[in-house]
């Protein structure tokens, strides 16, 4: 169950509904703008590398992307996780090392291994004393 916040800055949702008296048809966010333009353009650097020759139905395609991709991101996006933090976020978990999984082929050579166990030391175990009889 989500509890509503009882913050004002929260309940202030900063979009533009277009002129008085003629709102647009969808609420968005002003971020939402810079970001559907940004992926916008991506799409387009993508398809024209691609060979992807431009056409309605490309951009039409395109724009419909773009919507999809922006919503995508901005389900992640709030006010308290700025885009740039999950730009962030998504860099750092791209590139943290990790466990080198690659399989390695071992060769044991018997003429290396040591058969004759090492002189014990003259050193008691350690935890035990040694008593005097």
């Amino acid at each position: 169950m989500r509890l509503p916040v009882d913050d004002e800055i929260y309940n202030v949702n900063s979009v533009w509904l277009g002129p008085p008296g003629r709102t647009l048809p969808f609420r968005a966010r002003y971020v939402a703008y810079a970001v559907g333009a940004v992926v916008f353009v991506l799409l387009q650097a993508i398809e024209r590398r691609l060979g992807i020759g431009l056409g309605f139905f490309v951009l039409a395609y395109s724009v419909l992307a773009t919507v999809g991709i922006t919503r995508g991101i901005l389900a992640l996006v709030d006010h308290d996780r700025p885009v740039f933090s999950a730009l962030r976020t998504l860099a750092n978990e791209v590139g943290a090392p990790r466990a080198d999984t690659r399989l390695r082929r071992v060769t044991i050579r018997p003429a290396r291994v040591r058969a004759v166990p090492s002189r014990p030391s003259r050193v008691p175990p350690h935890g035990r004393t040694e008593v005097a009889a």
